[in-house]
């Protein structure tokens, strides 16, 4: 989704998107801009054509004519453009003392009850969102926030001034730390916000390109090196598959264990401010493109122990110990470019099930859902994500 706040669309120019130049639906409230869609339609676009400018809740729910996968409302949401409103509501919204509490849609609990006293309401739904979150959508993770008013409401953080002091210096308490940092906010489109304010900003900033560039090669050297040295090749593939299965553990090791170690986080400024280095960053600010990805010198400090780790269990071959690691590696860095991808591109029929899965860990339940490139291991251990509606929710 575009780093802005999704526009209020009046309904008469909804119904008027029929045409192959611009055909809009609308599922409820959201509203779809389909028209690159025509042309690919399984069912030719002639039959979206009959539903332009309307509402296809019912006919995408019809099991009998038109039965609709996960992956068609997927696509749909790939095409969100807005919200619908009558002219009802924008007159209620033009009228009211707090237009904000009404649009852009879907309106909070406040607008909720103006709809209701002027008889706007029908078919509007309040926004529930969740409380540990403040969100209720992955799409609320690319809105972008009001810097001044948010630091005005939470006195957390302001997105303005370099942010690493701030937390060094607040004198926030571990409660209302991991309270507030996984409360995502949203940074002037997708940019990065000052860290450092200094000549060390750059460290901080990671492009995804750097992750292959940086460590595929010495992979391929030591995958070669260990192939030339193991006469069996078969066991040779043994040992390089196990390094890759052994990382899908790693990967839902560190993600629990060590980025959310939240319940086990010293009270003081140390460990707080060593916690949003680490993770809390990104967790704060979840569709900054730049710090999504691990800067190589943070990843070389965690992959030290892991060699020699490898080459103290295979010590009685070097080259197994090699191939082990490098199918780990590169395990790693298949998980950091499908980090990137889940949170900024659009992805074929699995990954976007994978995609759907990492947002929820940001927008509803970061305490869950610590698989990146699969569920495997949050099977395993119970920590899957299941996502009825919202549980402990309260209105915006």
């Amino acid at each position: 989704m575009p780093g802005r706040t999704l526009p209020t669309i009046l309904s008469s120019d909804v119904e008027s998107r029929s045409t192959t130049k611009s055909c809009y639906v609308t599922l409820g409230t959201k509203v779809f801009d389909i028209t690159p869609f025509l042309g690919d339609h399984p069912g030719g676009g002639d039959l979206i054509l009959q539903y332009g400018g309307k509402d296809v809740t019912e006919i995408m729910g019809d099991e009998i004519s038109h039965a609709h996968s996960e992956a068609a409302y997927e696509i749909l949401d790939d095409h969100l453009i807005g919200f619908v409103a009558t002219e009802h509501v924008m007159k209620t919204a033009v009228k009211s003392d707090h237009p904000d509490n009404i649009v852009p849609l879907p309106p909070n609990q406040e607008g909720v009850q103006e709809l209701k006293a002027t008889g706007a309401a029908s078919g509007v739904a309040p926004k529930n969102v969740y409380s540990t979150t403040g969100m209720s959508s992955a799409e609320d993770l690319s809105i972008e926030t009001d810097l001044s008013a948010d630091y005005r409401t939470h006195k957390f953080l302001d997105l303005n001034r370099p942010l690493l002091m701030q937390v060094w210096n607040g004198g926030f308490s571990k409660d209302f730390y991991l309270e507030q940092v996984h409360r995502p906010r949203h940074y002037k489109g997708g940019a990065s916000a000052p860290l450092f304010g200094n000549f060390l900003e750059p460290l901080s900033k990671t492009p995804w390109w750097v992750i292959p560039i940086v460590w595929l090669p010495p992979v391929a050297y030591g995958t070669f090196l260990s192939f030339m040295n193991i006469p069996n090749t078969l066991a040779m593939a043994g040992y390089w598959i196990l390094g890759l299965g052994i990382w899908t553990l790693v990967e839902y090791v560190l993600h629990r264990g060590l980025f959310h170690i939240d319940g086990y986080l010293p009270d003081n400024r140390v460990g707080i401010t060593l916690h949003f280095l680490l993770h809390g960053i990104h967790h704060y600010l979840p569709m900054d493109k730049l710090r999504l990805v691990m800067p190589p010198t943070m990843f070389i400090a965690l992959a030290t122990p892991f060699w020699k780790l490898a080459h103290a269990v295979f010590f009685y071959n070097w080259y197994a110990a090699t191939a082990v690691y490098c199918g780990g590696i590169f395990g790693y860095v298949c998980y950091d470019l499908t980090h990137y991808f889940l949170h900024h591109r659009t992805l074929p029929s699995y990954y976007r099930e994978l995609k759907r899965y990492h947002l929820q860990h940001h927008f509803a339940d970061y305490e869950n859902g610590f698989g990146v490139t699969s569920r495997f291991w949050d099977r395993v251990f119970g920590t899957e994500l299941a996502m009825p509606m919202p549980k402990v929710v309260k209105a915006a």
